[in-house]
């Protein structure tokens, strides 16, 4: 017997084109032979639908596609992923379909409860456990979170089971694959029985699916991984109950998979939103050059326009980098002085509102006034020719509001949104070695705003390392003050950091969405109110 697992990207709403690739799929599997097709969860409506629940005319559009589906399936059979409508309650189910009928409806029985996808939100809970046979073989399906928070059901006894189904729509972070290896071993250490993993691949606004299905069997050894970031259709072999070891792709190092993850989401978010191009501001320095670097790598260079806008404060090194890079990748680069218009409004400002501006004084306003300029001048290009404007700041910088509302932070995307100062980095280093396009200058050079005169990242924050580790620690591992001044961390420097995430809630509630890429990013699951009184780092010195 031969099972397909259909490793595919849906869109959320695209329920005809989803219906469409999912048909092909079940085509091409019965066409190499596969008794069964596997798809991921929801395949039908996309993943996570969100909102769109709440639509009665979203889901009956479902229903009716769901219906049409199961019309054109023949003598194969198809397990596909949707919402499922029963008796006024609504499911995140999975159906079993052959020769034209609608077989039985699985409905998911443990919803996730995480602030992105809130299942409990939108769908009822089902009840029941589903077996089904097929040639012999006792399958039973599980959708996502079943698996992955729960256990084999004690009403179903596992001597019963031959091989467990998974429909997955798992997102993408840092070492999740490592996770999900663990989780599968350990059911399979209690229950001997194989695993095969569907799992959807594609960008969703600020969510990545990286797919990378894969099965085990009764021992918990891998028998298939399939590729990352891919879509494919790959056969299964089964035999006396168990699958036959096939494709092993090999697992590629991390910094890898962010790099893939980062160009998939900027690609999807793109095409699915049908932008006819990126416009980004690129300023010689590290940052814009990776957002450059995975732009370009997405979506081609012939859909990407850079500007460098120099100030008074703009080094010639920074022009001539840009310059460079922009030829390096073969993209189209304007060059536009905002020197004449900075001017301007200091002048304006110091004789409409009566304000001496002194060159010396400490006040930010200067700075942020050649950022919003900046901004200006991007979104009004952006407005004329409808391409959207990336954004090129870090998640470092989101954590401590070291940016600028209307300002470099004006956009529709911020591809760097949860890559750390110090993981950019080593992004640059990971893409240069694929082929040089970055200038070794850009990522040698002392990290500048270019505001002012001299200016470098560290006037104002620690050392990076020192910053990402603290930001780390507190944002991503949920560590108290105590327990990251234990880490060895200045505890000056831990307050510091804390007190200014908190106080830049504000800013970050107005950025554009980003790609997550680690257990915590700043967009689907940090869910903290901007007026508060509870200050985490009020005794961090003290202690």
């Amino acid at each position: 017997m031969h099972i397909a697992i259909a490793q595919i990207n849906c869109t959320v709403g695209d329920i005809t084109g989803n219906a469409a690739k999912i048909l092909a799929a079940v085509k091409q599997a019965q066409q190499a032979g596969a008794a069964l097709v596997i798809t991921p969860e929801l395949a039908l409506s996309g993943y996570p639908p969100a909102d769109l629940l709440l639509r009665e005319t979203f889901c009956q559009f479902c229903q009716d596609a769901l219906t049409k589906l199961a019309e054109a399936i023949g003598d194969i059979t198809l397990i596909v992923g949707h919402p499922g409508f029963e008796e006024d309650e609504l499911y995140n189910a999975a159906s079993v379909i052959r020769n034209g009928e609608i077989q039985h409806t699985y409905h998911k029985r443990i919803l996730n409860k995480s602030p992105f996808f809130n299942e409990t939100y939108y769908f009822d809970a089902g009840t029941k456990p589903y077996l089904f046979e097929l040639e012999g073989i006792k399958f039973g399906i599980d959708i996502c979170a079943d698996f992955w928070l729960g256990h084999l059901p004690a009403d179903v006894d596992s001597s019963s089971l031959d091989i467990l189904l998974v429909l997955n729509a798992s997102a993408y972070h840092i070492k999740k694959q490592v996770s999900r290896y663990q989780t599968t071993h350990q059911f399979i250490k209690h229950t001997g029985i194989p695993v095969i993993h569907t799992n959807l691949i594609g960008g969703q606004d600020e969510l990545v699916f990286d797919g990378a299905s894969f099965v085990m069997n009764g021992q918990g050894e891998l028998t298939h991984q399939l590729e990352e970031f891919a879509e494919t259709i790959e056969l299964i072999e089964i035999q006396d109950k168990q699958p036959v070891k096939g494709k092993l792709t090999p697992a590629q190092p991390s910094i890898a998979s962010i790099y893939q993850a980062l160009c998939l989401g900027v690609r999807d978010y793109v095409q699915k939103n049908a932008f006819p191009g990126v416009l980004l501001g690129l300023s010689g320095g590290v940052d814009s050059a990776l957002a450059l670097a995975i732009a370009v790598d997405a979506l081609g260079a012939d859909q990407i326009k850079t500007v460098m806008m120099p100030s008074q404060y703009t080094a010639d090194m920074s022009q001539e980098d840009a310059n460079e890079m922009a030829e390096l990748l073969g993209v189209k680069h304007i060059e536009c002085s905002i020197e004449p218009l900075f001017d301007l409004y200091l002048k304006k400002i110091a004789k409409d509102f009566q304000i001496s501006l002194d060159p010396a004084d400490s006040n930010t306003m200067p700075e942020n006034i050649q950022a919003r300029i900046r901004g200006t001048l991007l979104m009004a290009l952006s407005n004329y020719t409808g391409a959207m404007v990336l954004t090129t700041g870090n998640k470092s910088e989101m954590a401590v509001g070291y940016c600028t509302l209307y300002g470099d932070m004006a956009g529709g995307f911020a591809v760097l949104k949860d890559v750390s100062k110090t993981l950019v980095y080593q992004l640059c280093e990971y893409r240069n070695q694929i082929q040089p396009v970055i200038p070794e200058r850009i990522i040698r050079r002392a990290p500048s705003a270019e505001l002012r005169l001299n200016q470098t990242d560290q006037d104002n924050l620690p050392a990076y390392e020192i910053l990402d580790g603290i930001i780390e620690a507190y944002v991503e591992k949920n560590l108290t003050p105590a327990e990251i001044i234990a880490l060895h961390y200045d505890a000056a420097d831990v307050a510091k950091v804390i007190q200014l995430i908190h106080k830049n809630e504000y800013k970050r509630r107005q950025s554009p969405p980003g790609i997550r890429i680690t257990h915590c990013d700043f967009g689907t699951t940090w869910r903290y109110p901007i007026a508060s009184h509870y200050k985490t780092w009020a005794t961090t010195v003290a202690e």
